[in-house]
């Protein structure tokens, strides 16, 4: 297993992440009321979403440079927007009433993404310790090829 000195993954100690975790199983949970014809429509495509989400952040902070964290957090970003608007759709065509704590729980992973993207984009763009516990220790084996 991945992890580091805290006995956590990287992903697991942050905030984002664990919101993003409850947003999909509120998606998952409010998903259930769509009607059993959208099963393989809006509530496969609403539940793919929301997985994508934290899914993102996880690979990001597995990457070795800001630049490629800040790609995987901007992907999570897109991610919401289109599950925000997933949402919005099933509310207008009236397959689910609107749930206001899964609108602010979006609304706040929203917000601490954009904080945790708007930190790393102001550093500077660096490549993490070769050494960090998180990524394996196995050689590359092309680098041993004759």
């Amino acid at each position: 297993m991945i992890r580091d000195s805290d006995k956590q993954r990287p992903h697991e100690r942050l905030e984002v992440w664990r919101d993003a975790m409850a947003l999909v199983e509120g998606v998952y949970r409010h998903s259930d009321a769509l009607p059993d014809s959208e099963r393989f429509g809006l509530t496969a495509q609403l539940r793919r979403t929301a997985v994508s989400v934290p899914s993102s952040i996880a690979e990001g902070a597995a990457r070795r440079s800001t630049q490629e964290y800040l790609r995987f957090l901007s992907i999570a970003r897109g991610s919401l927007a289109e599950l925000d608007t997933q949402l919005q759709i099933a509310e207008r065509l009236d397959f689910v009433a609107p749930d206001p704590l899964l609108a602010q729980l979006l609304d706040r992973t929203f917000a601490r993404l954009n904080a945790l993207i708007r930190t790393l984009d102001s550093g500077p763009r660096t490549i993490r310790e070769p050494s960090a516990a998180y990524e394996s220790q196995i050689p590359n084996p092309e680098s041993h090829a004759r």
